[in-house]
C-alpha cells in the first residue's frame, strides 16, 4: 500500500523538521516546501493527499495558495489545513471562507492534534 503523502509548506526549517518526523512516525510520506509559490507548484505537480500550510510564507502567502488550489479543478479536492500563528477571528474566518479544511493555531495545537487533523481530512476524501 502506498503511503499517504502530506505536503508541508512551512518556512521555519526547525518547525518543519519536527512536524516531518512526527508524520513519518505515523507512517506518512512527507515533503517540505519553504515558500508559497513552490508550494503551489508542488501541489499541482505531485498532487499530495493533504497539504498543511502556514499563512505567513515568502513569495505567496497561504491564503493565496489556498485560493489558487480551490480555483484549479485538478487539485481543488485536496484538503488544505492551515497551521499558523495567525489566530485573529478575521484570519480564521477568511481561511474557512476560502475553503480550508481546518485552521490550527501553532501555539494552541500539539503535534498529535495536527496529525489527527490530517487523518480527519483523509476520512472526508
Amino acid at each position: 500500500m502506498e503511503k499517504i503523502h502530506v505536503l508541508l509548506i512551512e518556512e521555519d526549517f526547525f518547525l518543519a523538521e519536527i512536524y516531518k518526523k512526527k508524520f513519518e512516525m505515523e507512517k506518512f510520506k512527507v515533503s517540505i516546501v519553504r515558500d508559497g509559490e513552490s508550494g503551489l507548484q508542488t501541489i499541482q505537480k505531485k498532487k499530495p493527499d493533504v497539504v498543511v500550510l502556514d499563512i505567513l510564507l515568502p513569495k505567496m502567502d497561504g491564503f493565496a495558495v489556498l485560493d489558487a488550489v480551490k480555483k484549479d479543478r485538478e487539485i481543488a479536492h485536496i484538503p488544505l489545513i492551515f497551521l499558523t500563528s495567525l489566530g485573529k477571528k478575521n484570519d480564521v474566518e477568511r481561511g474557512f471562507a476560502l475553503g480550508a479544511f481546518d485552521y490550527l493555531i501553532k501555539t494552541h495545537n500539539q503535534l498529535k492534534e495536527v496529525v489527527d487533523a490530517v487523518k480527519k481530512a483523509l476520512e472526508y476524501q
